[in-house]
């Protein structure tokens, strides 16, 4: 792949180069990406809730998060080999009204069985989501540097947890954590409306055309292709248990700094939320930072800083003893654990052929955030069992372990393929 110079990638920056088609992409995907990660949050905020009034364990609580990983990877590997199959666009928006109906049941949930089954079917729609959307905008920038342009659609879709953090101090406190899941709803007709006019990238239409003109048919199992060789096959399992560590982190810390500062300093849970904003902000912060490296040094050296310095800076979580220090060290933690995030699919995007490129960001995504979504039951039952001490060294390590496994990815090497 071509690079670019500095004045041509800050170019891709700019709205007005933009054609109606890039803009309807970035667009929908940073709502699907909102309406994500307002999901998760939400039941961020309401796990001290849900445990309490479902009378569950720490653990049970926790499990929540490793069913909606479970329908993450079923969705996520089936609607991605259709999206290689027929396209990226239809797939994209039938995913949204998967998620934001099944959001909004879980107004309706009142025992641990139909809550376990809505967080699965959520899940299968944000797999998809995720996959077709990173894709999407990979190839609608085809030639371009997209490092800072896939976080800033990121950043954007931090949105939607600065939502569900104002919702949560809101609504929880006055009608209970099942009708937090109502404002699922809000985003789905903004959304849908945009989705209704999007289309493939003429890189996809492209190499469509000239599969008929060939006269050759698409990979049939494109879920198999991305394991075709031990190479690729080394590459792919790397990947995924760089996301594992990456989702796993998220949703461990996600999950459960709202329940640590509620017992550690005695907070509300409108004062978990500020706190909680202020991490989302040091994310949204991170994502910027990162994508500038990954542009400009390449993605071994963006991964290595961020991951080490997360490794280090979990630390500081139990050092907080006011307010005010909690909310800078909540920043800093958010800058560098999930700062990286939206490296993932510029990585995968620009090292699997187009063939099969949905299906390897549904491959890594959904396989990493099935096992990384272990995680959270984990902590929670480390926290019934020991210490916050030791959740600290837990966090420390794992994002050491993704910094390995980052070196002994060759690819990640090569700065000019990104």
């Amino acid at each position: 792949m071509a690079d670019v110079s500095p004045m041509q990638n800050t170019e891709v920056l700019h709205h007005k180069h933009f054609s109606k088609n890039q803009k309807l992409t970035l667009w929908s995907t940073t709502a699907g990406f909102g309406l994500e990660n307002m999901d998760v949050m939400f039941i961020s905020f309401a796990l001290s809730s849900i445990i309490a009034s479902l009378h569950i364990s720490n653990f049970a609580g926790g499990l929540i998060a490793t069913i909606f990983s479970i329908g993450t990877l079923v969705g996520g590997l089936s609607f991605g080999m259709l999206a290689d199959q027929f396209g990226r666009a239809r797939i994209f928006t039938s995913t949204l009204v998967i998620v934001a109906l099944a959001t909004a049941g879980m107004y309706f949930a009142h025992n641990i069985w139909i809550l376990y089954a809505l967080r699965f079917i959520v899940g299968a729609g944000t797999g998809a989501e995720y996959s077709a959307g990173v894709t999407m905008v990979a190839e609608a920038f085809t030639g371009k540097k997209i490092g800072r342009l896939m976080s800033i659609v990121q950043i954007g879709g931090q949105g939607g947890s600065i939502l569900a953090a104002l919702a949560a101090a809101v609504i929880i406190p006055r009608w209970g954590w099942n009708a937090l899941f109502l404002v699922g709803l809000l985003p789905v007709a903004f959304a849908f409306l945009i989705r209704i006019h999007l289309k493939d990238s003429q890189e996809f239409e492209q190499a469509k055309e000239q599969r008929r003109a060939n006269q050759q048919e698409t990979i049939r199992v494109p879920l198999l292709a991305v394991f075709q060789t031990p190479a690729m096959a080394l590459q792919t399992i790397g990947l995924i248990l760089m996301m594992m560590v990456q989702t796993g982190g998220y949703y461990g810390l996600m999950n459960w700094l709202p329940k640590i500062m509620q017992k550690q300093l005695g907070l509300s849970i409108s004062s978990s939320s500020m706190w909680m904003i202020a991490t989302i902000v040091g994310m949204s912060l991170g994502m910027y930072a990162f994508g500038f490296i990954l542009d400009y040094f390449g993605p071994r050296w963006a991964f290595g800083i961020f991951l080490v310095v997360a490794a280090a800076s979990v630390y500081l979580i139990p050092m907080a003893n006011n307010a005010w220090s909690l909310l800078l060290i909540m920043m800093m933690v958010g800058f560098f654990s999930n700062g990286m995030y939206g490296g993932y699919g510029v990585v995968v995007s620009r090292l699997y052929g187009i063939d099969v490129r949905v299906t390897a960001n549904s491959v890594v995504s959904c396989v990493g955030k099935l096992f990384g979504g272990f995680f959270p039951a984990l902590i929670g039952l480390m926290m019934d069992k020991t210490s916050l001490s030791v959740v600290m060294v837990f966090f420390s390590a794992i994002y050491l372990f993704s910094f390995l496994i980052m070196l002994l990815i060759p690819a990640l090497g090569k700065k000019t393929q990104f």
